[in-house]
């Protein structure tokens, strides 16, 4: 998530961009979205996944437009640069022809030039990977900026919690319960309490943070360097991923099939709609890194096509997960981490498979635990930088890699609450990174691509969704689902 305009890098087909984006949005918060359907009801979680599948796709569309419009403003900038110099060699430039000194600088401050020009569709072609930081600067106020990089921090602190419980949380349910009483796994029939035996005197709660710690320890020193996920390292995860997604699909599908489903989910309870309106949010999450996935795309002729085509494969997807989930398993014995309910020997007979699915997100989540901190430090840095400015040794780093670290580990010491973490995060960080900055990004461009290049300018990229009423709609469907999301905390905490 750097504030900045970065190197492309190696160029893919559309198709390779599909899958990339698919492995990108498909994560974490799947694995939490079977427990909160069962809990909301099949047929509201369907009608909510489906609409809030509809809503990301829109505002993906946003986010590309306003990479479009910024790519037009750098393009821009560099052919008056070009002009100018070419101008500076040549005598018989006209006055008209040149910017003067002070327009430049405010050209170079904000992307509006003084003279305006009838922009070419080449111009909005993307090619520069222009991150969203940068997007921000460009369209965005001092004040919107800062908000800008206080949604992304806390969203990225609420991933780093998440990532923070659910390794632990892991390793507890499945060590701690093949030492006990039933060797073959998780008991998902058991209510076990924190304070349950785990390994002799030691309860299930030491154990958890004796984990926490030693997960603390081993990951905890790479937010101080930098560290970055290699193509290789990619690759095995991703593999890892969708071979552990198809055990558990098949594996549900065949109890069903064979009549011993035990899930009689409800239509509807909207208790629990909270959950699942955080969940999949999360779970559709992708705008932020757009520009690393889209720019180096080959041909960007049916981008939005593909991106359309992307979102029905993960709602198809989610639906296929999340229903064979909730006819399989009892509501009330679905765990917060989907793939603690095969580790279980009347589901699956064969040891290795069941340790395979009850590990697997210490697998994949460990790798991207680093990765998201070093963003996290990168992010703190950009918003207390200032212009020529350095920052000390002590604080570049020390200060900064400890402010990323303590306070997910904090939270995830006093909780392992999986889908309560995911659907805050979700329902808060979440609808501002989803929702409210995209729109935003989309308004602001529009106006000043009509500013630059007149009201008669296309821009090749535009969304769909062209008309300000869809912008309004997103912002209004925003701000409701954040006090709605509020009324129901501050009245379920009454209740208690």
């Amino acid at each position: 998530m750097a504030g900045e305009i970065t190197e492309t890098g190696d160029l893919y087909s559309p198709y390779v961009g599909l899958v990339y984006m698919f492995n990108l949005i498909v994560g974490t918060g799947a694995l939490t979205m079977p427990k909160a359907f069962a809990t909301a009801g099949w047929l509201v979680s369907l009608i909510l996944l489906v609409f809030l599948g509809f809503m990301s796709f829109m505002t993906t569309t946003f986010v590309m437009e306003a990479m479009a419009a910024a790519n037009a403003q750098l393009h821009w900038k560099r052919m008056e640069s070009h002009k100018e110099e070419e101008d500076e060699d040549s005598s018989t430039a006209s006055d008209s022809d040149i910017l003067t000194q002070d327009s430049y600088e405010r050209a170079e401050k904000r992307p509006i030039l003084s003279v305006q020009r009838r922009a070419s569709p080449s111009l909005f072609e993307i090619t520069d990977r222009v991150e969203m930081g940068q997007m921000a600067s460009m369209f965005f106020n001092k004040v919107g900026v800062n908000l800008f990089y206080f949604c992304i921090i806390v969203y990225l602190y609420g991933d780093l919690a998440i990532y923070a419980a659910a390794v632990p949380f892991s390793l507890m349910q499945v060590t701690c319960s093949a030492s006990g009483n039933d060797s073959c796994g998780v008991d998902t029939d058991t209510k076990y309490n924190d304070t349950d035996q785990c390994w002799g005197p030691l309860r299930r709660v030491d154990a958890y943070r004796i984990y926490l710690a030693i997960f603390t320890l081993l990951l905890g020193p790479f937010t101080f360097f930098d560290v970055q996920k290699t193509k290789y390292l990619q690759i095995l995860t991703s593999l890892m991923r969708w071979i552990a997604f198809a055990i558990m699909i098949v594996l549900a599908l065949v109890r069903i099939g064979s009549g011993r489903g035990e899930g009689h989910p409800p239509l509807a309870n909207f208790l629990g709609i909270r959950n699942l309106f955080g969940v999949c949010v999360y779970s559709f999450m992708c705008q932020h890194s757009l520009p690393s996935l889209i720019t180096p795309v080959s041909s960007k002729r049916h981008l939005t096509r593909l991106v359309f085509l992307d979102y029905a494969l993960i709602l198809a997807f989610y639906g296929l997960l999340s229903f064979t989930a909730i006819f399989c398993f009892r509501g009330d014995s679905l765990m917060d981490m989907y793939t603690l309910n095969f580790a279980r020997c009347d589901v699956v007979g064969l040891a290795a498979v069941r340790f395979f699915l009850g590990l697997f997100p210490v697998f994949t989540i460990s790798t991207n635990f680093p990765i998201i901190a070093v963003t996290l430090r990168n992010n703190w840095k950009t918003l207390f930088h200032r212009e020529g400015g350095t920052y000390p040794w002590v604080v570049d780093r020390v200060v900064f890699p400890t402010i990323t670290l303590v306070p997910p580990i904090l939270v995830a010491f006093c909780t392992h609450d999986l889908e309560s973490l995911v659907g805050i995060t979700g329902a808060y960080a979440g609808t501002g990174i989803q929702y409210v900055i995209p729109a935003f990004l989309v308004y602001l461009c529009r106006k000043d691509t009509q500013l630059a290049f007149g009201y008669g300018t296309v821009n090749k990229h535009r969304s769909p969704f062209r008309h300000t009423f869809w912008v309004g709609f997103v912002l209004l469907w925003a701000f409701s689902c954040f006090f709605f999301v509020t009324a129901n905390i501050v009245l379920s905490e009454t209740k208690l």
